[in-house]
């Protein structure tokens, strides 16, 4: 994921003069060309995210297009004060690039994990927050984020990800917007955000040998949320499973909840998967800690045939 938004952005700054990017002392390797190409362009902020955030703020404020990029809750629940005091308040053209969310970087522990961020960030008013699942999605939201001028989020895995479609309509991406993997005949419906919709995508394929229809939608849009898609489905459906590689607590299942919460009659239940109010002491690769905390391609299995009992 990382290398192709780097490479979309690489490209666009070809064509913007004003597309600066700020690195948090990671990202070397892919950065190299970027640098090489465009020296006065690429700025090495070093472990100082908080100014990092504050210098991009300013760069905007003067007209740039300004990008931070670092291990994802470095660049996010580090500097929460300036995201939103120095960016969002001033509705200032920043893309924060969190690298590694989720269990990404398992082995580091838990202070590289980013679990907490989507509750942060979703609460501040004027940020756009992308969460893609693929390569495809993530040079969708790329291209999306560059052609606002207000402040933007996108959360990535960590690299190496697979394309979970075979194709995907990047030029007609929309911002907001909810995008079918499959459709399904059960009374069940999955939404997945970001990188651990691997599992989700396994999990419907698994069901389907064993003749369970289900339907899979992505969501690389979380803030603003489809709204009127979620309405839709949850009167369609009987339950709907989120599926996260972050806390439940104020999670995407969260914003999908709120939005069922507001339909009056009958409506879907919804089951989220997340994190449950806990940090991830435990260390371990990415499947290791998915699996440990049920959010692997059995667990999803498991809550969608319990919902059809």
């Amino acid at each position: 994921m990382r290398n192709h938004l780097v490479n979309t952005v690489f490209e666009e700054a070809k064509k913007n003069e004003n597309i600066v990017f700020l690195t948090g002392d990671l990202g070397h390797g892919v950065l190299d060309e970027f640098a090489k190409t465009f020296p006065e362009r690429v700025i090495n902020a070093g472990i100082a995210e908080e100014n990092m955030t504050s210098v991009a703020a300013g760069l905007a404020l003067e007209g740039k297009m300004a990008f931070t990029y670092s291990i994802g809750n470095f660049d996010t629940l580090r500097c929460m004060e300036q995201i939103r005091n120095d960016v969002c308040y001033h509705n200032a053209n920043v893309k924060i690039i969190s690298l590694a969310a989720g269990f990404a970087y398992g082995t580091l522990g838990m202070s590289h994990h980013a679990t907490e961020d989507i509750a942060c960030l979703r609460s501040l008013p004027n940020l756009t927050l992308f969460s893609p699942c693929d390569i495809l999605e993530t040079i969708a939201v790329t291209k999306a984020a560059m052609k606002i001028n207000t402040p933007c989020a996108i959360r990535l895995g960590k690299g190496g990800e697979p394309n979970l479609r075979e194709s995907f309509d990047i030029d007609n991406f929309e911002i907001g917007r909810a995008y079918k993997m499959k459709d399904g005949k059960e009374k069940v419906i999955i939404f997945s955000t970001g990188a651990i919709t691997i599992k989700a995508k396994e999990a419907v394929e698994l069901l389907a040998k064993e003749g369970i229809d289900v339907a899979l939608y992505t969501f690389p849009t979380i803030k603003p949320m489809d709204e009127s898609f979620v309405k839709e489905a949850a009167k369609k459906y009987q339950t709907i499973i989120t599926l996260e590689e972050h806390q439940k607590n104020g999670g995407f299942g969260s914003a999908i909840a709120e939005v069922v919460a507001t339909i009056k009659g009958d409506r879907a239940n919804v089951i989220r998967m997340g994190l449950d109010d806990t940090y991830t002491s435990v260390v371990g690769d990415t499947d290791y800690l998915r699996t440990y905390y049920h959010l692997d391609t059995e667990s999803v299995i498991k809550n969608v045939k319990e919902a059809l009992k």
